[in-house]
C-alpha cells in the first residue's frame, strides 16, 4: 500500500493480551486507529464505524477493506530468539528465506542472534545487518551484539558503544561467557545502559564433558543409517544392542547438559544480581532452573534486591510440546536437549502461574548435512503458534488472550516496542489465525531453509491464514 493508507478488517474475532471479542479494526498509515468491538459482517457497516476514527486529512485516500471471514485477528508474534545465520552461513538459512519463514509464522518482530560468520561483536555490522533487513519491509528485526569480542570471552568494550533502543538486548547465545568475572564485567555494563543481557545458560566444561557422549551416539547413527535429522524415520534392522546404546549415550549426555543448564542459571541470576542488570534466562528447560527464576523473581517483588535488578525467561514451543526421554525424541539434537515429563510439566505450570514472561522459538535452521554431524536445533518459527495453540490452547485450557500475552505482549514491552496489542496507536503488525484448523506439518512447504523439524507428520490444531506488517498484508 502507499504511504498514505486504510485498511479496515472487518468480520474478525479480535483477540490479545485483554480482548476476546468479536470486531473491526481501522488502521491508519501503518498504526492501529481505531478498535470497535461487536459483530461487523459487511463492508459498509464496517467503513460507518470506522469513519469515527477517520479525519479530514484521509479524506481522499480510499479504504482498503479485509474480511476475515470470521477468523481470530491478534496482534503478530514477538520472537525474542532467532537464528537467521546471516551473515556467513547462507547455507542454513539467509534474511530473505528467515523473514518469509518468520512471517509465515505470523511473526512480525525477530531477534537475531550474533553466533554467525563473523560473529556479530561490532555495533556497526549489527546495524548493517538491520538496515538490509528491516529495508524488505516483512518484519521488525533486532540484531544482537554478542557479550564478548567474538565469543572469545574476555573483551566487552562494544557495549560500551550500545544505546539500548538500538540494542535492547544482547547475547552469547550458542554458549555461555565462561569466566564469571568476565560475565560480571559485561553484566554491570549493560546494567548502566538498561540492556537486557540474554543467557544461553550452559557451564562450558559440563557442555565439553557432554560431547563424546553425543559424538558416540552420532558415529552409531551414520554407521546404521539413521538420520540425525529426521527422528520419525522407521529403522527395524537395527539391532536392539545398537538402539540401547544410542539412546544410553545421548541419555549421559543430556544428564550432564541439565546439570551444566542449572548451574549457570543460578550463575548467571547471581551475577545479574551483583551488577544491576536484567538478565533474560533464554530458552529455561528444566525444573531446576525454573525454580532459581521463580525465587529471583519473588525476591524482586520483596524488594530484596539491587537497583537495576531483574530477571526474565523464556521458553520454546519444542519444549512444552515434546519429551526427549526416549526414542525417537532423544535423537532429536538440540540446545538444551528435550527433557523429561516432568520438566516439561514444571514449564507449562510456570506459565500458568506467570513465572514465564514469553515463549520463543529458538528458530535454528540447519542443512541435513549439518544435523548428521550433530548440529543442535530444530527449524520452528513456522509451526511456534500451531505447536503453543495445540498445547496449551486445546490440552492445557489456557485462554487464547494468555497465550498473546506470552507470544505478543510481553515481549513487546521487554523490548519496549508499541506492538503486542490490539489497541489505538499501536503498530498494526497483525496476525489473522484459525485457532481450530488442523494440519500435518510436512517441512518441504517451508519458507525457512532449515527442514528439519521433530513435528514432521505430526497433526497440529491452529493455523496462520495472513500476517500484516504495518498495516500492510505480507503473508
Amino acid at each position: 500500500m502507499a504511504d498514505s493508507s486504510i485498511l479496515i478488517i472487518y468480520n474478525a474475532r479480535l483477540v490479545d493480551s485483554k480482548i476476546d471479542s468479536p470486531g473491526t479494526v481501522t488502521v491508519a498509515n501503518g498504526k492501529i486507529r481505531g478498535i470497535t468491538l461487536g459483530e461487523c459482517k459487511s463492508a459498509k457497516k464496517a467503513l460507518l464505524l470506522a469513519q469515527a476514527f477517520l479525519s479530514e486529512s484521509d479524506a481522499n485516500t480510499t479504504p482498503e477493506f479485509y474480511d476475515a471471514k470470521g477468523l481470530t485477528l491478534m496482534p503478530s508474534f514477538i520472537d525474542m530468539h532467532v537464528h537467521f545465520r546471516y551473515p556467513g552461513q547462507t547455507q542454513k538459512e539467509d534474511l530473505d528465506s528467515g523473514l518469509k519463514a518468520a512471517v509465515a509464522g505470523g511473526y512480525g518482530t525477530v531477534v537475531l542472534m550474533p553466533n554467525t560468520n563473523p560473529v556479530i561483536s561490532d555495533p556497526l555490522l549489527a546495524k548493517k545487518v538491520m538496515d538490509e533487513a528491516n529495508s524488505k519491509n516483512l518484519a521488525r528485526v533486532f540484531q544482537t551484539v554478542s557479550i564478548t569480542k567474538n565469543f572469545e570471552g574476555n573483551d566487552t568494550s562494544a557495549i560500551e558503544k550500545l544505546n539500548n533502543d538500538e540494542f535492547p538486548v544482547i547475547s552469547e547465545d550458542g554458549h555461555d561467557v565462561d569466566s564469571a568475572a568476565t560475565m560480571l564485567e559485561g553484566m554491570k555494563k549493560a546494567g548502566k545502559k538498561n540492556i537486557i543481557v540474554s543467557c544461553h545458560c550452559e557451564d562450558p566444561s559440563l557442555a565439553q564433558a557432554a560431547r563424546p557422549y553425543r559424538q558416540r551416539a552420532l558415529g552409531f547413527m551414520e554407521q546404521y543409517g539413521i538420520p540425525a535429522g529426521k527422528v520419525n524415520v522407521e529403522t527395524p534392522d537395527v539391532p536392539k544392542a545398537i538402539n540401547f546404546e544410542i539412546d544410553g549415550n545421548l541419555t549421559k549426555a543430556n544428564s550432564l547438559l541439565a546439570l551444566a543448564e542449572d548451574i549457570a542459571t543460578i550463575r548467571n541470576i547471581e551475577i545479574a544480581k551483583t551488577a544491576g542488570c536484567h538478565v533474560h534466562i533464554c530458552h529455561c528447560s528444566t525444573k531446576i532452573s525454573m525454580d532459581a527464576v521463580r525465587r529471583a523473581k519473588e525476591e524482586i517483588a520483596l524488594g530484596n534486591t539491587s537497583n537495576g535488578f531483574d530477571c526474565t525467561v523464556e521458553v520454546t514451543p519444542h519444549h512444552l510440546g515434546l519429551v526427549g526421554t526416549d526414542a525417537p525424541n532423544i535423537r532429536a539434537l538440540v540446545n538444551p536437549p528435550l527433557r523429561s515429563e516432568d520438566d516439561r510439566r514444571a514449564l507449562i505450570e510456570a506459565l500458568r502461574d506467570g513465572t514465564v514472561d514469553a515463549i520463543a522459538t529458538d528458530h535454528a535452521p540447519h542443512t541435513q548435512e549439518d544435523k548428521a554431524k550433530g548440529s543442535p536445533g530444530f527449524t520452528g518459527i513456522e509451526t511456534a503458534f500451531a505447536v503453543c495453540n495445540t498445547i496449551l490452547v486445546k490440552k492445557e485450557d489456557f485462554s487464547l488472550s494468555k497465550l498473546s500475552r506470552l507470544m505478543s505482549d510481553n515481549p513487546a514491552k521487554l523490548l519496549r516496542i508499541k506492538a503486542g496489542r490490539l489497541a489505538v496507536g499501536y503498530n498494526a503488525d497483525l496476525v489473522l489465525v484459525n485457532p481450530d484448523e488442523k494440519w500435518i506439518v510436512n517441512s518441504e512447504n517451508f519458507a525457512s531453509k532449515g527442514k528439519s523439524t521433530p513435528l514432521e507428520g505430526k497433526q497440529l490444531t491452529g493455523k496462520v491464514h495472513a500476517t500484516f506488517f504495518g498495516g500492510k498484508k505480507v503473508f
